[in-house]
């Protein structure tokens, strides 16, 4: 009988100390989560990327959330364009952003990578490059245009082996990683990113 008992009581405890255990890990994640957020920029506002769109060079008036780059056009090469669309919000919901909240961009960043796990630079995606995009991000979404695929890209490997086909291969489909970089009137520095596909072969030329 008093076996029994010592067995209850165990069971007791260890059940107890299991509780205690799954209330701890997840008190901690909690406090992990919490920090983490809290800890995203020292700004009071942060930027919202409201839409992302490109417009191949053979046709820079046609922005979509897709992009047919065209390698070579009418034998001549072209940049291709991206427009992003960004608004500002406040992280405290009650308070109404002033003009120090305001965020003014200054550089971003392009990164290809392909769904198949060839990323490497040069041979399988374009080299990743920065540039400089300049405007200042308030409540109201502003709309900002930027080179997306530089005209050199179409001048290198892998770009360039899709020209007529010469390296056996008709279409390189990535994704675009794109990242922009600005402050807040006082300094504090605020990023935001977004991705498109981009599918490079040597399109049709445009009527």
């Amino acid at each position: 009988m008093r076996l029994t008992r010592d067995l209850t009581q165990h069971g007791r405890a260890r059940t107890t100390r299991a509780a205690a255990l799954a209330l701890l890990t997840a008190a901690t994640a909690l406090v992990g989560g919490c920090s983490s957020t809290v800890r995203t920029g020292q700004g009071s506002s942060y930027l919202v990327l409201q839409r992302l769109e490109a417009a191949s060079g053979a046709e820079t008036n046609a922005f979509s959330n897709v992009l047919r780059s065209d390698v070579l056009t009418k034998g001549s090469i072209y940049e291709d364009n991206g427009r992003v669309t960004l608004s500002l919000a406040m992280k405290d919901v009650a308070t109404g952003p002033t003009a120090n909240n305001m965020i003014t961009l200054n550089r971003y960043r392009v990164e290809f990578r392909r769904t198949d796990g060839r990323n490497t630079p040069g041979e399988d995606v374009p080299y990743a490059f920065e540039g400089a995009v300049s405007g200042t991000i308030g409540e109201t979404p502003s709309s900002l245009t930027f080179t997306l695929v530089r005209a050199q890209a179409k001048l290198e490997k892998p770009l360039v082996t899709l020209v007529g086909i010469r390296g056996g291969a008709l279409i390189i489909s990535t994704i675009a990683d794109v990242t922009f970089f600005g402050k807040d009137q006082t300094g504090r520095d605020a990023t935001v990113s977004g991705s498109l596909s981009v599918n490079f072969a040597d399109w049709a030329d445009p009527e």
